[in-house]
Parts: C-alpha cells; sequence; structure tokens
C-alpha cells in the first residue's frame, strides 16, 4: 500500500537506467552473473530511500504486506515491467517475460544471514538490487563461489552499494553469500519463477515447510 507522495518524486520520469543493464557484461565464472553498477542515479536513489517500506526487522517482506512512498512503488513496477524482463532476458538467453515474479524487501542483516545456498530450485534467475547510499564495511558483500565449503573460494565480490544491481542464472552450482554482517543492508530481491510442474510443486512443498517450521514449531 503505497504511502504519502514524495516532495522530489518526478512521476515522468524513469527511475532505472536501463542501458546500463544493456552494456553490463555477462560473467560466466563460476556461473552466469552480471553487475550493474549505477543502474540507479544519485537523484533515483534519493527519491526511492525517502519513501523506502518502514521496516524494523531483519527478515525478508513481500511487497504485499509493505507500505512505502510513491517513488519506491514506482520503482517496483519497472522492475516487474515487461521492458526490464525483456533485457533481463535477452541477456540470459531466456524468455523472461513470460515468467511469475516474487518480490521481498529487506532492511536489516543479521548475524545468521549470509550462509552459503544456490537459491531454491523454483528461481530461474535471481535479481538483486541494493539501496545503501555507502558501504565502508569489508563485511556483507556478496560472494559469487566456486563451491558450497568455503566463503573465501570466490570469484567476485559485490558491494551491497545503492544502485548497483546484481543478477544471476539460477543452478545446481550457482553457490553465493557473504561474511557476517550485522546492520542495515537495503536490498529488494526479484526472482523470476519456473512454472514446470515439478517447479511449482517444490514451491508449494518449500512454502509449506517454512510455514510448519515457524507457526507448529514457533521458529523465528
Amino acid at each position: 500500500m503505497p504511502g504519502v507522495r514524495s516532495a522530489t518524486y518526478n512521476a515522468g520520469m524513469s527511475l532505472i537506467k536501463l542501458d546500463k543493464l544493456r552494456e553490463a557484461e555477462l560473467q560466466t565464472d563460476p556461473f552466469d552473473f552480471l553487475v550493474v553498477r549505477d543502474f540507479l542515479s544519485p537523484e533515483s536513489l534519493a527519491q526511492v530511500n525517502a519513501d523506502y517500506p518502514a521496516i524494523d526487522t531483519a527478515a525478508n517482506h513481500t511487497l504485499e504486506n509493505l507500505r512505502y512512498g510513491d517513488a519506491f512503488g514506482r520503482l517496483m513496477e519497472e522492475i516487474k515491467g515487461r521492458e526490464f524482463a525483456e533485457i533481463m532476458g535477452e541477456r540470459f538467453d531466456m524468455d523472461l517475460a513470460s515468467l511469475p515474479t516474487t518480490v521481498t524487501v529487506r532492511k536489516f542483516c543479521e548475524r545468521t544471514d549470509g550462509n552459503i545456498h544456490t537459491d531454491h530450485k523454483s528461481k530461474v534467475i535471481t535479481v538483486l538490487l541494493y539501496f545503501n547510499e555507502s558501504w565502508e564495511h569489508e563485511e556483507g558483500q556478496l560472494r559469487m563461489l566456486r563451491s558450497k565449503d568455503d566463503i573465501e573460494d570466490y570469484a567476485a565480490q559485490v558491494r551491497p552499494l545503492g544502485g548497483t544491481l546484481l543478477a544471476f542464472r539460477r543452478t545446481d552450482h550457482s553457490w553465493h553469500g557473504h561474511t557476517r554482517f550485522v546492520g542495515e543492508r537495503r536490498m529488494i530481491q526479484l526472482n523470476y519463477l519456473d512454472q514446470s510442474p515439478l517447479a511449482v510443486a517444490a514451491q508449494r512443498i518449500s512454502r509449506f515447510g517454512t510455514h510448519f517450521m515457524k507457526n507448529v514449531l514457533g521458529l523465528r
């Protein structure tokens, strides 16, 4: 649910730089990924941060359950839009525009975050967009890893600096994670979802398992 309109927000201008996405180099080691610097201009970043959801917990929040201002809402529309999906699909040689998406939003990171993983099999492409206006920490930088066992064995490391976009193809070896960090680490995660019968079933099982662990066992 959008909140109050930002005084500095210009609804007639795009907040994202699709030309930067078109020009970014696709890396293949250790799996397919691309990093887009300055995907948001400093002006766009300031507008979006002014309208960022009021989150006070270190957890993923679904977009539908948040309140935010117009600039953040417009950014979500652009990120979830067809033009963005078509260009992202061209970069990974996939038809993404026909796939459903999910969006989650974070504001804080806790010490248990950053564990090495590949993302769920139902996810085809993962897109991360960062919003911290500065990042001076060595910790909390996302690493593209060569294995599931060593956080230091990485091919690339990406600072979660505001305006930076990272996208990667989910595979059985798309290992990634970051060193422990506690504090504000603003980001959204957009996923394009596989709609094959097996993937849909896996999504349902995963959601049921998460719900069971949290509500039946009382875990958080």
